[in-house]
């Protein structure tokens, strides 16, 4: 795990300097080495950066950038099967001077071409410079656990693990796009390609860039698709023979994953997910693991008691934190400096907090996203199927064209409950439309488009993504398997691994995810639905498993979200925080809001109105974002 950045330049002005400050300022990503390079062809010239952070083979032969004959490369992540394609490339004839496998990757490129990612197990994005094709190549794994940004324009391209590292060179233009702002206020985070900034984009998951050195040309392309395993035809096995090769398949990715030359411990919320991770690693360990879990006072929204038991269990190291208001409060000006693109999730802050905890005592940390989006944990699935396929298409006809007669805000009662107008306005467009996947669209939305239209000052298109792939996915996809494809491409990888991947290096502390392994979704997507949800219940198989090893007596509890609890803290001790962002004369200075569509929400809110705190939330992160990068 490390941090990478880069240029190319054909005006050939850019310097040493500059690329060395481009990798300075995201040090924390790699404190244990550095290095930095220029390369010059004849029309072009060529910067590689890099921060190391030492996992595996801890001697100087890890540094970076390495070469290889004509070869360069600048890596930030783990291959865990580097030995064994290590021990084919030895077959070959290939020798080895040191036990990283980022000298795999580079002399498996050479045997094979960019071909050499088909055989990855792991989480990685890299640049690779190769002089005798004249063409740099970026490269980011399949499932998008690590970042790669990009900005291209003047015949220059900027690259590399954070937007931050773009702004310490002279090139690079920060103007604003105000098009995905619209979707980072409709989803708080902005999906890929897209960022905040304009000519700029995030490098999509199982996704290739090449820029052609010789002809100045630069196009990306697909190696992998999660999609291509969901349009498969569903497997015909049992359910018991689905489980037991799922369970081989958790079992091989979690050990993988505790392949390092440092400490590793585990994320335990006390959930399915991690308990998984926790359970498989530990049963038949003699060896205590060490696992970490943040707690709250508040009994809503504390998941300790349940990890502790978890963990009581199952006998780890366990390290329980309760958070402190005041340890909250401190990590929140923080955050633009953490997360260098606006980004909403406020679960950010138990996250930064855990790492905090963990990086005292291992240096790598198990996580366990994913497993939601696979195998369909989130109330987001049969909430869409109870609004669309679970309601009789007249009654669904004749309910939207009532509710569009009927203005939410005049409705007695009920128009003080929770953000009640937001919801009624999304039912409203989840019954017009009756589909699954569009009604899963409209539940992850924070905001509608028709209200963004009312908040902002400016014109905007909100852009496609790939929350509208659902016509590309075929008849062997029921809506359940639509709606698990369509999240992991979407929420999965540009909220959860977004705030993990930031969160974790913020502290120097590597994240890794087992059930991201793409053995699994690969596996989980020919599996018919039922294995997975059935009856409202979801995560079926994986539960099962869990059984194995933890009683359910110990699991069945419901599930809770790994947030903080900012509704009250607005009102008392944040509330000076946000009069001071979001006050009249800084919204009238910016000219990007509706005054008074943005002032009546904080007002309303402050004077005891059940408004939806989130949408305070983001506006307060944006403002906080566009005071140190804009």
């Amino acid at each position: 795990m490390c941090g990478i950045a880069g240029f190319v330049d054909f005006s050939k002005s850019s310097t040493e300097q500059q690329l060395k400050a481009m990798t300075d300022v995201i040090a924390y990503r790699g404190p244990d080495d550095q290095g930095q390079e220029l390369t010059a062809f004849k029309n072009v010239v060529v910067g590689l950066g890099h921060r190391r952070l030492s996992i595996l083979d801890l001697s100087p032969l890890g540094h970076q950038p390495y070469h290889h004959n004509k070869i360069s490369i600048i890596f930030n992540g783990e291959i865990y099967n580097f030995q064994e394609i290590r021990k084919k490339l030895i077959a070959r004839g290939y020798t080895f001077s040191s036990n990283s496998d980022t000298e795999v990757i580079i002399k498996a490129y050479e045997a094979y071409g960019l071909s050499c990612i088909e055989d990855f197990i792991g989480m990685f994005s890299f640049a690779i410079l190769d002089q005798e094709k004249e063409k740099l190549f970026l490269v980011r794994d399949r499932a998008g656990v690590k970042p790669m940004h990009y900005y291209w324009s003047n015949d220059i391209l900027l690259f590399g693990s954070e937007l931050k590292s773009f702004h310490q060179h002279p090139a690079f233009r920060k103007e604003m796009d105000l098009n995905n702002l619209a979707l980072y206020f409709q989803y708080s985070y902005i999906p890929a390609p897209y960022t905040i900034f304009k000519n700029t984009h995030k490098l999509k998951p199982g996704h290739i860039l090449e820029l052609d050195l010789k002809a100045k040309t630069i196009k990306t392309n697909s190696y992998w698709n999660v999609l291509d395993h969901y349009n498969k035809p569903k497997l015909s096995i049992s359910y018991r023979e689905a489980e037991e090769h799922l369970e081989d398949l958790l079992k091989s990715s979690c050990e993988y994953r505790m392949v390092s030359d440092v400490p590793v411990g585990v994320f335990l919320s006390g959930g399915y997910d991690s308990t998984t991770v926790a359970a498989l690693l530990q049963t038949n360990r003699s060896e205590k693991l060490k696992t970490f879990t943040i707690g709250f006072e508040e009994p809503k929204f504390n998941e300790a008691p349940h990890a502790k038991k978890v963990a009581d269990y199952l006998g780890t190291d366990h390290t329980e934190y309760y958070c402190t208001h005041k340890e909250a409060f401190d990590i929140i000006p923080k955050l633009p400096e953490i997360y260098d693109e606006p980004f909403g999730d406020n679960s950010i802050i138990p996250t930064t907090l855990v790492s905090r905890v963990a990086i005292k005592k291992v240096k790598v940390a198990l996580s366990a996203d994913g497993g939601d989006e696979i195998f369909a944990g989130y109330p987001k699935f049969p909430m869409s199927l109870r609004y669309t396929t679970g309601m009789n298409p007249l009654v669904r006809t004749l309910l939207s064209g009532t509710m569009n007669l009927v203005n939410p805000d005049l409705i007695p009662f009920t128009k003080k409950a929770y953000n009640f107008s937001t919801r009624y306005k999304k039912i409203q467009l989840i019954l017009q439309k009756g589909n699954p996947v569009h009604a899963m669209k409209v539940i992850s939305q924070f905001n509608t488009e028709a209200e963004l239209k009312e908040r902002f000052l400016f014109p905007f298109d909100v852009p496609k993504t790939d929350f509208d792939i659902n016509g590309e996915l075929n008849e062997f996809n029921d809506d359940l398997n639509k709606m698990l494809a369509v999240d992991y491409r979407t929420f999965l990888v540009d909220n959860n691994l977004t705030k993990v991947d930031r969160a974790t290096m913020s502290v120097s502390l590597e994240g890794r995810e087992p059930l991201l392994d793409h053995r699994i979704i690969e596996f989980s997507a020919q599996l018919p639905s039922q294995y997975k949800f059935e009856n409202g219940t979801g995560k079926i198989i994986l539960k099962n498993i869990v059984h194995k090893y933890v009683p359910e007596s110990i699991m069945n509890r419901p599930k809770m979200a790994f947030v903080v609890p900012i509704m009250g803290w607005f009102r008392n001790e944040l509330k000076d925080m946000v009069m001071h962002h979001l006050s009249d004369e800084r919204l009238r200075q910016d000219g990007i809001f509706n005054m008074h569509e943005v002032a009546g929400l904080r007002d309303r809110y402050l004077k005891g109105h059940s408004e939806n705190v989130q949408k305070l939330w983001h506006l307060l992160i944006f403002q906080m974002w566009k005071e140190r990068w804009t």
